[in-house]
């Protein structure tokens, strides 16, 4: 009978994720029309700290709880699935567009917000200073961007809603509508998140898993859920800008802000695991955006194949933990 509760909560919380994450997409693109603010620093802003709102609520009460390997976990295995497993994913549906732009600022920031976690974390402790270090970051970074998307307001057409080119550009829609289906998707978004996440957690116990492989993979999938759901529907829509953006604002939010809110609210400290194991993978999958994305020409694309190359890791690297898990049952 738990077995069929839990799954029936994951069944459903996925159901309803997909339905919100329509209206979600439909709602940021809408504003970034009507207040003529790039779509990608919507996609930073709004839809990547929506989206990672899941993380935020889980690492928080995980750190309340005394649970600090599934507060990391759950920070950087979100982390791992956003490149990995979303834009891998997404690039199967169709090919990402990777700006130039994107290369040149949003990237380095990330890695180097990255770079900042692995200096301040390589002591295997995680203190309020650092936390505090790391949440100044994010501060720094969120207000450099809301700043160059003040500047950039009207220097420009309005961005078009199209489906990729292949149908005329649609009519631009009201701001109050737009607004609404803003909140109202995010809203049933952060809902059904958590009922998957907790359907796939209780099968998780069930099961015995620990808590960093609950963290790294079951959690921290069924957080990334949004940002997978969203980045879909926003690719197949023609928003390439705004699934780019949800993945750099969502792993920003994650590396800086749940794991500084996280370690504000009770100090922990990580295994060396989290360092060469984690850490490592997600900043080299931060920097293969770079060589994937990177074109002479101009702009690049994360294309099929690679979106191949990038499931499969995040694959390889799920079964490693889980194999590891039973191992270490044995």
């Amino acid at each position: 009978m738990e077995y069929l509760l839990a799954a029936g909560a994951f069944l459903t919380g996925l159901a309803l994720l997909v339905w919100s994450a329509d209206k979600f997409v439909d709602g940021a693109s809408g504003i970034a029309v009507c207040l003529r603010i790039p779509v990608l620093i919507i996609g930073m802003v709004i839809v990547g700290f929506g989206t990672s709102a899941p993380e935020l609520l889980v690492s928080a009460l995980a750190a309340m709880d005394g649970k600090p390997d599934l507060s990391i976990g759950n920070a950087y295995g979100s982390n791992i699935a956003n490149i990995a497993l979303i834009l891998g994913v997404t690039a199967l549906f169709s090919p990402v567009l990777v700006r130039r732009s994107v290369l040149k600022r949003e990237m380095p920031v990330l890695i180097l917000g990255t770079l900042l976690s692995l200096v301040l974390l390589w002591d295997l402790d995680v203190s309020r200073a650092d936390s505090l270090v790391l949440l100044l970051f994010f501060t720094a970074v969120m207000t450099a961007s809301v700043v160059f998307a003040v500047r950039r307001r009207g220097l420009g057409p309005a961005p078009e809603i199209n489906n990729g080119g292949a149908v005329p550009a649609a009519p631009a829609p009201s701001l109050g509508k737009s607004v609404f289906w803003l909140v109202a998707g995010l809203l049933v978004l952060i809902a059904s998140s958590r009922l998957l996440v907790w359907g796939a957690a209780e099968l998780a116990v069930l099961l015995g898993i620990s808590d960093i492989v609950v963290g790294l993979t079951v959690v921290a999938g069924g957080t990334s859920a949004p940002e997978l759901a969203s980045s879909i529907i926003a690719s197949r829509k023609g928003h390439d800008d705004l699934a780019v953006g949800n993945v750099v604002g969502s792993n920003l939010f994650n590396t800086l802000a749940v794991v500084g809110v996280a370690g504000a609210i009770q100090p922990f400290s990580i295994t060396a695991d989290v360092i060469y194991r984690d850490m490592l993978l997600m900043t080299l999958l931060a920097l293969s955006v770079f060589v994937f994305g990177f074109s002479r020409g101009g702009d690049g694309s994360i294309c099929r194949k690679k979106g191949i190359v990038l499931t499969l890791i995040y694959v390889v690297y799920t079964a490693y933990l889980i194999c590891q898990a039973l191992y270490s049952q044995a």
